[in-house]
């Protein structure tokens, strides 16, 4: 008895859904578990202790969902923070949101350098540790907590490597494998991450995630999250150098030492909502002018 031959079309395609799924099956997903509601500037909340924030600080922030976000964190408890150049460079206000509907005003500094910019505000908080002078390693992971979307959120990726950023009047635009700049472009050599894990339930883009620290698995800052391309499923941050040169400029030595427990793939969700709980990590808002 003789089995009918198959077409080699048939036989080629078989092939290569096997190999399809047996790439898909291996590929890494971390996803955290989704945040808890956010913390609500209304009457009927517990009191907590006195903040840096206190209400003589705070204006109102509109809910509006058209409203451009971003993401910073502190960098010193006297109210300096860093974020994306590209989230904050042509805002007519910023403000840097406390609680649900309540933010507390930014003065902003370009950095001419990088894509960083740094936000001067009254009172700040607790600033997260610094690890930009260790060196890196391809495949290293780090972890991106922040407001995708302008919501809570957090993304785990691991490096592949170095990468030019080219940046179209004074906006993010795109990145490219080469080392030169069209017309009216400045480039920057940035650090390219795979992304192999996020919030669970966040979908799309990370647009608002812009500013967001880098952490690595001690929670110490080795860049800052400026870009990503979503259809390669790629992150860009700036290089530990970006972060060496905002601390100098702003005459700063940030702790060093890692805090807290080691963030893993198990845990980074529950670390992003603590950071976003004590504001080390915050939600940026542009506001149009009064």
């Amino acid at each position: 008895m003789h089995f009918p031959r198959l077409p080699d079309w048939l036989v080629y395609l078989t092939v290569v859904m096997i190999l399809l799924i047996a790439s898909i099956s291996r590929r890494e997903r971390s996803d955290a578990p989704p945040p808890p509601p956010p913390v609500p500037g209304e009457a009927g909340m517990p009191l907590g202790p006195s903040s840096p924030f206190d209400p003589g600080l705070v204006i109102a922030v509109p809910r509006r969902a058209d409203a451009a976000v971003g993401t910073a964190f502190s960098i010193a408890d006297t109210g300096v923070w860093i974020t994306s150049r590209h989230a904050v460079e042509r805002c007519a206000r910023v403000v840097i949101v406390v609680a649900e509907g309540r933010g507390i005003p930014a003065q902003v500094r370009n950095d001419p350098a990088s894509e960083t910019a740094t936000l001067i505000t009254e009172g700040g908080a607790a600033p997260l540790p610094s690890a930009s002078d260790e060196p890196l390693h391809l495949g290293e992971r780090a972890f991106h907590p922040g407001f995708p979307h302008g919501q809570a959120g957090e993304v785990t990726s691991h490096l592949l490597g170095w990468q030019t950023l080219s940046v179209r009047n004074h906006r993010r635009s795109h990145a490219t494998a080469t080392g030169a700049s069209p017309s009216g472009e400045r480039s920057e050599v940035v650090l390219v991450w795979a992304e192999s894990g996020r919030t669970d339930g966040l979908r799309g883009t990370l647009a608002g995630l812009s500013g967001a620290p880098a952490l690595d698995r001690t929670g110490r800052v080795i860049g800052v999250t400026v870009a990503e391309s979503p259809r390669r499923g790629r992150i860009y941050t700036t290089a530990p150098a970006s972060i060496s040169a905002a601390l100098a400029v702003a005459g700063l030595h940030p702790p060093t030492d890692a805090v807290g427990e080691l963030i893993t793939t198990e845990n980074y969700g529950r670390v992003a909502d603590s950071l976003r709980r004590d504001l080390r990590v915050a939600k940026v808002v542009c506001l149009p002018r009064i």
